[in-house]
């Protein structure tokens, strides 16, 4: 068995999404309209790379399909459950999108009631769009499927939305497959979804790069995720004995492709298109030579750790961010005005590491007390028998 790699995980990976987390994490305080009005000086943080780090969801797309592939082609193919399935893939993405979408309700609850109380004289929300009707459609996941044209509440969750429902697409596809007892027909259909979904993107949303989300994102979705699909059998079909400077030269040309890609595409739009292929060859590389350098420094504790707790850093990183925006507006641009004439771009330094330090302590707290326990607990409560750990389920 390849070094790094156990039934259905592979170490290396796990860093990569937790590295792609924190990129777009980065990204919404670079993005952030509020924030740019505030801080006088953004200095290094101010570049391509983190404006454009939208693109990095799509890299989590390629790794699901990649990840699922290898946990229900290999092993379970023949005994493939839906409703098993389906029930993993609740208890591992719900949990915290619930948890993150009362806690923004809670939020804007807690305005209101100071403004009621006369400690506020207004309280806007977070998005001017945070209401009932969005609120219900977060709720059932259906942000990604064009029934509202807005993000809301908790932003970042439209990716979650997308891959929910791209995953009982797999479905799907499995059941195809099981039917046709051929497991090749699983490779088969998923080239025809990814053809056929960029087809749409291109010919019927005439989108002119990847970056859309609430307009029927789950076809971006799907696109990556199949694409993700394919690479696993593409990483099977690989012959060992490649030459360690191929190798090398392998994985270190798709990740520079990769970044170069991403800092690139705020001027090239068009350019997203094939982003997701150059992640996948990036991904597979990873996989097929896990003894080179670059594998061998994603094994790195610190990055372990990140990787495991990236779906917590990804869900949690909104709510920092509005309550870092509050801070930063209560401290005032005249105080951080004052701080950038000590050294320009420490305020903007500053505050993104104060900002990537809470959503951290945070995300590692709901990884313990909701992700996993949400899991186990909901898992527990659909089966007869004790919940499997969600490592297991993964």
């Amino acid at each position: 068995m390849p070094l790094h790699q156990s039934k259905a995980h592979y170490v290396p990976l796990d860093s990569v999404r937790g590295l792609a987390a924190l990129c777009v994490v980065v990204h919404h305080f670079v993005g952030s309209e509020i924030l740019n009005t505030i801080l006088p000086h953004r200095a290094w943080i101010d570049v391509a790379f983190f404006h454009n780090a939208w693109l990095c969801v799509d890299l989590f797309f390629v790794l699901s399909g990649i990840v699922i592939s290898m946990s229900y082609m290999q092993s379970e193919f023949g005994r493939f459950d839906v409703r098993e399935f389906v029930a993993r893939r609740v208890a591992r993405i719900y949990p915290l999108h619930l948890a993150m979408l009362l806690a923004f309700l809670s939020f804007r609850l807690m305005k209101l009631g100071l403004v009621a109380i006369g400690v506020l004289h207004f309280a806007a929300p977070e998005m001017a769009v945070n209401n009932y009707f969005s609120f219900i459609v977060n709720l059932l996941l259906l942000q990604a499927s064009g029934i509202i044209d807005y993000l809301s509440w908790n932003g970042p969750s439209w990716s979650i939305s997308a891959e929910f429902y791209t995953y009982l697409v797999f479905a799907a596809v499995m059941l195809v497959a099981q039917a046709a007892r051929n497991i090749r027909m699983v490779y088969a259909l998923s080239g025809l979804l990814v053809v056929g979904s960029l087809g749409i993107i291109l010919l019927v949303l005439r989108m002119e790069s990847l970056d859309f989300h609430y307009h029927f994102g789950i076809v971006r979705c799907i696109l990556s995720f199949f694409l993700g699909v394919l690479t696993v059998r593409a990483v099977a079909m690989v012959r060992p004995g490649a030459s360690s400077l191929l190798q090398s030269t392998v994985q270190i040309g798709a990740a520079v492709t990769a970044i170069v890609i991403i800092s690139l595409v705020g001027w090239v739009p068009s350019i997203s298109f094939i982003a997701p292929a150059v992640f996948a060859v990036l991904l597979g590389s990873l996989m097929v030579f896990p003894r080179r350098a670059l594998p061998e420094l994603l094994t790195a504790k610190p990055l372990v750790w990140l990787g495991k707790r990236s779906y917590s850093i990804y869900m949690v990183h909104a709510l920092v961010l509005v309550l870092i925006e509050y801070f930063a507006r209560g401290v005032g641009a005249a105080r951080f005005q004052s701080l950038d004439g000590l050294l320009p771009g420490l305020p903007s330094s500053a505050l993104l590491v104060g900002f990537v330090a809470a959503v951290l302590g945070l995300s590692s707290l709901t990884y313990a007390t909701i992700e996993m326990a949400g899991s186990r607990l909901f898992l527990g409560l659909i089966r007869p028998r004790p919940a499997k750990s969600l490592a297991a389920a993964e």
